[in-house]
């Protein structure tokens, strides 16, 4: 059985229509031209980035991670007997702080006294020697400073923020060095240098370090010996005494 086709309309037709055919064919052909000099512009960028201008020669350093593996292998596997025990490492030696035996609060000004002048390249005089400051009016201390003695640790632990600093003092029979209680609490600790001590002002410990405003706020703890063989106790930080001591130091 034969099937008539369906009927399919001409395209309208009429005196533009040439005039509208050649205008698609020159876009196409100009969005074609367009995408090819861009192509070839990102090509020669691409090898313009990863051409060789002038002369090179070849690198005669040796590589410094080689170098350090090299001299690694010369090396005994063990070299803790030539350092000794820890407690004999000179780095371990912290400064040594009384007890502390009343809870009080005092402030520190850390005054800075320059011990020589300072100039600028054309020799300019910016600081005379002997210029004074107050380096916490320029400078922040992010986090607090918890300073025990080794035989304390456990209540700095429990006090200490996970941002504050844990400086140990001299050991006074812990028995422990720092390196083996920050292993066995998995935290960092650090030592209490004398500068630092004799900086701060500090004379005993426990003592909290916290910068308020433009001064260092020390807070001495009295803790209750009795408990310090486990979690120690202490007394409420409840000021006994409040002072505030100015301090100009020079280094």
């Amino acid at each position: 059985m034969a099937v008539d086709p369906l009927p399919i309309d001409p395209l309208p037709s009429g005196p533009n229509e040439p005039q509208q055919g050649w205008g698609v064919v020159r876009f196409q052909s100009a969005t074609i031209a367009l995408l090819l000099l861009a192509s070839i512009v990102v090509a020669t960028s691409a090898h313009a980035q990863t051409s060789t201008i002038g002369r090179v020669w070849p690198i005669v350093e040796p590589d410094a991670m080689a170098e350090i593996e090299a001299k690694v292998r010369t090396l005994p596997a063990d070299m803790s007997g030539k350092f000794g025990p820890r407690s004999t490492w000179s780095a371990m030696k912290a400064a040594p702080l009384g007890v502390a035996v009343h809870t009080l609060r005092r402030s520190v000004v850390p005054f800075y006294t320059l011990e020589s002048e300072i100039r600028l390249p054309d020799g300019t005089l910016l600081y005379p020697k002997g210029y004074t400051f107050n380096p916490l009016a320029y400078v922040t201390l992010p986090q607090r400073l918890v300073v025990v003695h080794p035989r304390d640790l456990a209540w700095a632990l429990a006090q200490a923020k996970p941002t504050d600093f844990i400086l140990l003092t001299a050991d006074t029979g812990h028995g422990a060095d720092p390196l083996t209680l920050s292993e066995r609490s998995g935290r960092a600790l650090f030592i209490l240098e004398a500068r630092v001590k004799e900086r701060l002002g500090l004379t005993v410990a426990p003592v909290i370090v916290e910068q308020v405003g433009q001064k260092l706020e020390l807070t001495e703890v009295r803790l209750d010996r009795p408990l310090t063989r486990g979690a120690t106790g202490a007394s409420p930080v409840t000021p006994r005494a409040s002072a505030t001591s100015r301090r100009g130091q020079g280094q």
